[in-house]
């Protein structure tokens, strides 16, 4: 609230107008006072209990009315927006004049007993997933069966709650995530790609229209690994950064902007902090990754161990092959990659050795759910 309310002092002043306090804040006017309207009506009724033995502790009325009524919606919305608010607070803090707000104003401030604002920003999910624990701890002790079983029920239907709500910050985050990439992975045309093919300047535009960039909205696509390797070329080592989804591998060019991710010029783009911290210092740095070539499904990779005698013989170091069939299981592509080390090697082949299991193993049952025989005729 001391962050907040000092905000709304520093706008009403024309200080930080741009800054949005419902990105930063959400809801939580709404849960403050939901949530010690909770509070104090919940400790009343303790109260009432201690003073006067005869006076019976009816909680079940004020479950009822919380627990049914807004106090879960109301962390539920500001829980959706946590990760948007960390996404947005990240980059404002790169601001001096918001550094000034953040660390003079209110750091300094003995209420936050120097605590900083993400520190804060998380307290209300880490109270949510506490809510199952009280009600836990109040069916325990309850004597009365009936009010036992609506106790039992409560904190069944809050437990749900919440996993629903795990469900739906992951789908934000891989959604967060997947915008992100979509602004920093370059798809290059394929005349570009590749010299041999020549397309006439009047031709460009049509096949322009037909965008690989799509790629990566589907929603359903995951991330399982990503990182840094160095690409062995004829004449050259070549930083690329991979890409590894649940249906295919993505080999970029790793290549560095002369302006700043979120400089004066590009204006204050966020970078999302559910990326790995080496790829958002890349990006910050003025960072973006060009396609190296056409994606690789996972049915049509083929991953090769390089055996430890060559790297004497070719000066290999921790490298394995990837090599890209098409559908007649003709050879189009091969890449030669070196991780840093032998357990980063190790692990990335685990990774595509899983990733290509699992798919096959999904497209396989799809394929035998989807094959059935027709039902008996009844004439037969």
């Amino acid at each position: 609230k001391i962050f907040m309310s000092t905000l709304k002092y520093l706008q009403s002043n024309e200080f930080l107008l741009d800054v949005d306090t419902w990105r930063l804040f959400a809801n939580l006017e709404e849960l403050n006072k939901i949530s010690l309207s909770f509070l104090k009506t919940f400790f009343e009724t303790v109260k009432e209990h201690v003073n006067k033995s005869d006076f019976p502790m009816d909680f079940s009325s004020i479950l009822r009315k919380f627990f049914q009524g807004d106090l879960c919606q109301t962390h539920q919305i500001y829980c959706l927006n946590y990760t948007s608010a960390v996404f947005y607070l990240e980059n404002l803090r790169q601001r001096e004049d918001f550094g000034i707000y953040l660390k003079q104003w209110c750091e300094q401030n003995k209420q936050c007993k120097r605590l900083h604002l993400p520190e804060l920003l998380v307290a209300p999910l880490h109270r949510l997933t506490r809510y199952p624990l009280l009600l836990h701890n109040i069916w325990k002790r309850s004597s009365d069966e009936t009010e036992k079983g609506f106790f039992w029920s409560l904190k069944e239907k809050v437990e749900k709650s919440i996993r629903d709500l795990e469900g739906k910050v992951k789908w934000l985050d891989n959604f967060q995530k997947f915008k992100q990439l979509q602004e920093v992975i370059i798809w290059p045309q394929v005349w570009d790609r590749d010299k041999r093919f020549f397309v006439p300047e009047c031709l460009k535009q049509s096949l322009k229209e037909n965008s690989s960039e799509n790629i990566l909205s589907s929603a359903n696509r995951l991330l399982l690994h990503e990182g840094r390797l160095t690409l062995a070329e004829s004449t050259r080592l070549l930083d690329v950064y991979l890409f590894l989804f649940d249906d295919l591998l993505l080999i970029t060019k790793m290549k560095r902007n002369k302006k700043k991710y979120g400089g004066s010029d590009t204006g204050l783009i966020p970078v999302c902090p559910c990326l790995t911290p080496e790829l958002q210092s890349f990006i910050r740095e003025g960072g973006f990754c060009t396609v190296l070539d056409q994606p690789i499904p996972l049915d049509r990779l083929i991953l090769k161990n390089v055996d430890p005698v060559h790297v004497t013989v070719f000066s290999l170091r921790n490298a394995f092959l990837i090599q890209h069939e098409n559908r007649y299981r003709q050879c189009i592509a091969v890449f030669l990659l070196q991780a840093q080390t032998e357990p980063a090697k190790k692990t990335w082949m685990s990774q595509i050795e899983t990733a290509i299991s699992n798919y096959t193993t999904q497209h396989e049952t799809k394929k035998s759910s989807g094959f059935c025989f027709p039902a008996e005729s009844s004439e037969i």
